[in-house]
């Protein structure tokens, strides 16, 4: 086995309670840029290529745990918070042994730590045959950070932690990230660790000095952007963290052909596939497991979730897109809402206020305006018209609507489901329909129109005081017909 291609296992550390946060939430699983920060740390080790992934948990472990499952990675439980010593020697516990091994070892609170960087870490380790490698950077003050200290040749000679430094080592500006790389002895030499610190505490940064004295190369790997280490420890770190990913989220978009004017305004969560030639206007929100394909427009302050948008497709200003489907060349908007379910074909035109649920609409359809289509199938080239409602609800089940292809369905019409309307039905505007439409078939299902002369007057007339105060137009109307 060489040097290059020895197996990698990666130990995240996600035991700590995080109360700076003040939250009911484990402070890994709060959210940034779409995944718990936790599943940052999962997600770059498997960037990595890692054989195995243990994530230590500790406080909110079944929150955790059920918060990763699925992912591949293993759990160890930390049930005493005693230090990150004692929490890597129950992830080891969790590893299967394979010789020549090497370890790495990550946090669950710090999302920011770019796939590249670690991989820079592991070539320049293996490259130089080290047996433990610090990753570390440079801060003008890093207070709170534990600090490297070198010796008079320049090499790691150990780590000490804020608490345990004096004066002097308080003012090195080198500090230690917790990220380390250590080779298979760290399975016996991590057992090794005592609790003899101020802290009372197993510190992890104990390893070094363990090798050490194993007369094994020690060395360290410095940032060249310490912020990549940046923890996100209450609420204000959060937030930061969040918007340096979304810049490198929008960034990377832009660099691969998409159009966004004003990339701070704009959120895109890593899950999201967008292609080229799309434009995403001003406060655009895209999440989940959205893909956009290429010549897409949408417009600004849309929110698109867990949907797919397909070639040349344009989402007009305000709509808001949740499970849906859109076929290539259609158009959405403005202040239109898909719901879960809503399938659009080719060329479909959705108009302001109109909103789908578990809708399948073919090719051509047009709604154009004030529309409810929930549990409905329509056919090619209907048209639906203003006020348009499919009543799919009786107040107990859902119930399901058929209409056929080139249906025209008139304004302010209601379909009380399950119904079922022909091809080249016509619906009269103004129609409650409670019976199925044959094709060809016009349904005309209103009331039949009655005026009756001079009711206003003698209606209006009986209420002339109230009427003075709060409709003046009114009673000036009254005073003229007599």
């Amino acid at each position: 086995m060489t040097e290059q291609n020895r197996p990698l296992d990666v130990v995240i550390l996600a035991a700590g309670q995080g109360t700076r946060m003040k939250s009911s939430l484990p402070k890994v699983l709060h959210p940034v840029a779409g995944r718990p920060m936790v599943a940052w740390a999962v997600k770059t080790a498997r960037d990595l290529g890692a054989r195995q992934v243990v994530v230590v948990t500790g406080h909110g472990a079944e929150q955790v745990e059920a918060a990763l499952r699925g992912t591949g990675v293993v759990f160890a439980r930390q049930a005493q918070q005693l230090g990150t010593g004692h929490a890597f020697l129950q992830g080891l516990g969790a590893l299967d042994a394979q010789a020549g091994a090497d370890v790495l070892v990550l946090y669950g609170d710090t999302p920011l730590l770019r796939p590249e960087t670690l991989r820079e870490l592991l070539d320049d380790h293996r490259a130089r045959g080290s047996a433990f490698t610090v990753l570390t950077g440079e801060l003008p003050d890093a207070t709170g950070y534990g600090r490297i200290i070198r010796d008079a040749h320049g090499r790691v000679e150990r780590i000490v932690e804020q608490k345990d430094a004096t004066a002097e080592e308080r003012a090195v500006q080198e500090f230690n990230s917790g990220v380390y790389l250590m080779d298979a002895r760290a399975r016996d030499l991590a057992r090794r660790i005592t609790n003899d610190n101020a802290g009372g505490e197993y510190y992890l940064t104990d390893l070094l000095g363990l090798y050490r004295a194993e007369g094994a190369d020690v060395q360290a790997f410095k940032l060249a952007d310490p912020g990549e280490v940046m923890g996100a420890n209450d609420r204000s770190g959060l937030a930061d963290a969040e918007s340096i990913i979304r810049r490198r989220i929008t960034q990377a978009h832009m660099r691969a052909g998409v159009t966004i004017p004003m990339p701070e305004t704009v959120y895109i969560e890593d899950t999201v596939q967008v292609g080229r030639d799309v434009t995403l206007e001003p406060g655009v929100i895209l999440r989940g497991q959205t893909r956009i394909d290429e010549g897409v427009t949408v417009g600004a302050y849309s929110v698109v979730t867990d949907s797919v948008l397909e070639r040349s497709v344009k989402i007009k200003a305000h709509s808001v897109l949740e499970g849906a489907q859109i076929g290539a060349g259609s158009d959405v908007g403005p202040f239109a809402r898909l719901r879960p379910g809503t399938t659009l074909g080719e060329q479909v035109h959705i108009g302001n206020f109109v909103e789908t649920k578990n809708a399948q609409l073919a090719s051509g359809v047009k709604a154009g305006h004030l529309a409810y289509l929930g549990d409905v199938t329509i056919g090619a080239e209907t048209n639906v018209g203003a006020g348009t409602i499919v009543a799919n609800f009786d107040g107990v089940n859902k119930h399901r609507t058929q209409i056929g292809a080139g249906v025209f369905i008139g304004s302010n019409s209601t379909l009380i489901a399950p119904r079922a309307v022909g091809d080249a039905a016509f619906i009269a505007a103004g129609s409650a329909l409670h019976d199925d439409v044959p094709e060809g078939a016009m349904a005309v299902a209103r009331g039949k129109q009655r005026n009756i002369e001079g009711w206003s007057r003698r209606y209006w007339g009986g209420l002339r005081e109230k009427v003075q105060v709060k409709l003046p137009w009114l009673a000036g109307w009254l005073d003229r017909q007599r």
